[in-house]
């Protein structure tokens, strides 16, 4: 009798042992399959400036190529105003489920720090940096200034009567002109615009004398002969205007510039993170996507998740001494 028991408590420790698993393998599969589901529909990719500049650009260029690598499109949605604070702010307030993204772009680091800003910069997630770009000094080509020491004496002995258009108050291209100013003594009047391309539409419509937008939101009106950059806030010349001086040539010590990235709200679940961080990384190493880039002369630089992070960290350090310093905060 005693064998009988011991062998039917065998019998069934083996039955529970393959029960457990079978549970195992499911639980197993539930998961992975939990992961491959995503995205099961289109990815909203928030651009937080006017259709047309460069933030936009990185924005179509990216999604473009990276419906390749999703098993779902990205649909991009401009959506405006406070210099980006607007779109920004939707995009860290959104469901963290990987279905809203956000092309962020250095006024993460800027706007909390002006007090501008309902977020902080650490409420989005990175997933990946795509772009990096300088600001550079731009004024229509009948203008009187034919190089960056013309503009700037003129201004200074001027004051406030230069208006410089930027992409909305607290954007970078305002904190460029700001510190421009700054650094040569000169006081400009701030023109603030919901974005690069409309500063540069007020600029060729004589509404502002100048704008201190990226090149790349210049360049096809620099290539038509309708605006002339005299200044890039770079270390070096770039490649695409070499005959465009530094401002460090001309002892100007001042390198400022913008840079844009993916990222999500910042409670996504890391599993999710990671696919688009996959698909990102796959994104930027297209030939389209790069050509993309350089036809519209918008630096391509990317950096991962980790990497990324640090740079708004730092920057995020930087802008806030910054803006103390010209006692900028709102």
């Amino acid at each position: 009798m005693k064998r009988k028991n011991k062998l039917i408590g065998l019998i069934l420790a083996s039955v529970m042992s393959v029960s457990l698993i079978g549970c195992s393998n499911n639980g197993s599969a539930s998961t992975a399959s939990k992961k491959s589901d995503y995205p099961k529909k289109q990815i909203e990719l928030i651009v937080p400036f006017a259709a047309g500049g460069g933030t936009d650009a990185v924005a179509r260029a990216f999604a473009d190529v990276a419906k390749k690598h999703l098993p779902e499109a990205m649909g991009v949605v401009n959506k405006t105003g406070g210099g980006g604070a607007i779109g920004m702010a939707d995009g860290a307030n959104a469901k963290p489920d990987g279905y809203k993204a956000t092309l962020v772009t250095v006024e993460l680091a800027i706007l909390p720090n002006l007090g501008l800003a309902s977020f902080k910069s650490d409420d989005l997630k990175p997933v990946a940096q795509l772009n990096a770009d300088p600001s550079a000094i731009t004024v229509r080509a009948d203008s009187k200034w034919k190089t960056l020491e013309e503009f700037l004496d003129y201004a200074k002995a001027n004051p406030e009567k230069v208006r410089v258009g930027n992409a909305g108050s607290g954007s970078i291209w305002h904190l460029a002109a700001a510190a421009l100013g700054d650094k040569t003594g000169v006081k400009f009047s701030h023109i603030p615009y919901e974005g690069g391309a409309p500063a540069v539409t007020a600029l060729l419509g004589g509404h502002v004398e100048a704008v201190t937008v990226s090149p790349a939101e210049v360049s096809a009106q620099v290539k038509a002969g309708k605006l002339r950059m005299l200044g890039v806030m770079a270390d070096e010349r770039l490649e695409a205007y070499k005959d465009v001086p530094t401002l460090k040539e001309k002892n100007i010590d001042l390198s400022i510039g913008t840079w844009r990235g993916i990222a999500v709200p910042k409670d996504t679940p890391q599993d999710v993170v990671d696919i688009l961080k996959e698909a990102t990384k796959k994104a930027v190493e297209e030939k389209s996507f790069k050509d993309v880039l350089e036809k519209m002369n918008l630096g391509l630089k990317y950096q991962d998740d980790a990497a990324f992070s640090e740079v708004i960290k730092q920057d995020s350090s930087r802008f806030k001494e910054l803006i103390e310093k010209l006692n900028l905060k709102q």
